[in-house]
């Protein structure tokens, strides 16, 4: 498939509150075979702590390495990764979560990956609680499918001639299906409708209802398989408090065919 060369990519990186992790991705990030053109740290009220760690970091990054942080408020990871969506001055938004370690190509990946008229939607390898311990103590990002502590190995496997064959088929039916942690989108389009639903608030479901609306709006879904690749360090399981409002957000936009949601980016100045 032919795909014009992108003019840029912001890569924005949601984090709370645990710099250990947000270490281990902003290393593998600055290790990446081709660059982004920013990284922007989408911080949803994180302690002083994350701040230092990030300035640590911007004395000698590859590339700019920019800080939107937001007042501590329960989980508001739609309003937050809105914010670093305006303030991203680069056409194409590759979207992690600061708990992800990359593989050294995942920026490429993405980059060969990129086609007007569609966003996407990546995997991620599991590792468990003691590998994921081991690599923080030893500040260590080299990890691998044959690593002892991997749980779901498949997702770590590089399979170029597969990926664009899979792209519209893998979960064809199923238009919720994304990962938040490992996604990609025009710029444009995520104006388009309104960016993320900030009615969502607490775990769960911000990123399935962003894809509905996606979708609604003419956008098509590609998951990009056996390439972006991404190792997750554990822990455990965030309270999901609000998941059954959540869920009737998501419901209600899948079934009136939402496009665009009404608390969402527009309510921030964009430049």
């Amino acid at each position: 498939m032919n795909r014009p060369a992108l003019s840029g990519i912001s890569l924005i990186v949601s984090t709370y509150n645990w710099t250990e992790a947000l270490d281990l991705c902003l290393i593998s990030i600055s290790k990446q075979r081709i660059l982004p053109d920013e990284v922007i740290i989408a911080d949803d009220g994180s302690a002083e702590e994350t701040k230092n760690l990030i300035a640590r970091h911007q004395k000698d990054f590859p590339i700019p390495l920019i800080h939107v942080w937001q007042q501590d408020d329960g989980f508001q990871l739609s309003k937050i990764r809105n914010k670093a969506i305006v303030r991203a001055s680069k056409p194409y938004i590759v979207q992690i979560d600061g708990d992800l370690i990359l593989e050294k190509n995942f920026i490429s990946d993405h980059m060969k990956f990129a086609s007007p008229g569609s966003f996407v939607s990546g995997t991620r390898v599991n590792m468990s609680s003691a590998l994921s311990a081991k690599l923080i103590k030893e500040t260590n990002i080299k990890v691998s499918i044959f690593s002892k502590g991997i749980t779901n190995f498949s997702n770590g496997i590089k399979l170029p001639f597969l990926t664009d064959f899979l792209a519209s088929r893998y979960k064809a039916g199923n238009i919720t299906y994304v990962r938040g942690c490992n996604m990609a989108f025009w710029k444009t389009d995520l104006l388009k409708v309104n960016g993320y639903n900030e009615a969502i608030v607490g775990w769960g479901r911000e990123d399935s209802e962003l894809a509905i609306r996606l979708v609604n709006a003419g956008i098509k879904k590609r998951i990009i398989k056996f390439a972006a690749i991404t190792f997750h360090i554990y822990h455990p399981e965030i309270a999901r408090t609000h998941l059954l409002v959540n869920d009737e957000i998501l419901n209600r936009t899948l079934k009136d065919a939402i496009k665009s949601c009404d608390l969402g980016i527009s309510q921030y100045h964009q430049d």
